[in-house]
């Protein structure tokens, strides 16, 4: 039984608290969504089954290898299962897997954040393999979620992060399938394009 959002893509969320564990300190933490929305920084939520499991510390070594990248393009990593704080410190401690994570790992042990998601498994207590990605003004973008044995591609992650912040500054463009970067090419929808999207992307 999977309880689900129903904040849609789009809308704002309601604001929501998690305590944390940081590696970079080896200390504990509060992560608010209110003080995101006071900074100005993009959040991205990766929500995963459970500590000490085998998919999960695949996916955390490969988001440590974009962490630095999409904080640099001002977006705020944040993991997120129903494990306590203190079960993230031993896991992060013990399991060389995640031995170059620095990003916040967030605690959900009541599911409430889960449930506010729609990637809580009731039966289970442990969350579905969701990402989603929030705004500086507190609104969903996106959202992705997938069954408990398939990992996430991280890079793609980096991708749609870097496209989502770089066309939210250029309200009049549209990002087309295999954009990557600044520079690459976009469209900027129009009558005329209408029926010629093939001669856009040549042009």
């Amino acid at each position: 039984m999977t309880e689900v959002t129903t904040t849609q893509v789009g809308q704002a969320l309601p604001d929501f608290e998690m305590d944390t564990y940081l590696p970079t300190t080896g200390d504990f933490g509060r992560f608010k969504l209110a003080d995101q929305k006071k900074n100005g920084r993009w959040t991205v939520l990766v929500f995963y089954p459970a500590d000490f499991t085998f998919v999960c510390a695949t996916e955390f070594a490969a988001l440590a290898e974009q962490h630095q990248a999409l904080d640099k393009a001002g977006c705020d990593v944040l993991t997120v299962s129903t494990d306590t704080k203190f079960v993230h410190l031993a896991w992060q401690k013990h399991e060389g897997e995640l031995a170059n994570v620095k990003y916040a790992m967030a605690a959900d042990p009541t599911g409430k954040v889960s449930k506010l998601f729609g990637v809580y498994l009731a039966d289970a207590g442990v969350a579905l393999r969701g990402t989603f990605l929030i705004s500086p003004e507190g609104k969903l973008a996106s959202c992705e979620i997938n069954q408990l044995n398939i990992g996430r591609n991280m890079e793609e992650l980096t991708r749609k992060v870097t496209a989502f912040i770089h066309f939210s500054k250029l309200p009049e463009e549209a990002c087309p399938a295999q954009w990557k970067k600044a520079g690459d090419k976009s469209l900027k929808p129009s009558a005329k394009m209408v029926g010629n999207v093939h001669q856009a992307m040549k042009g």
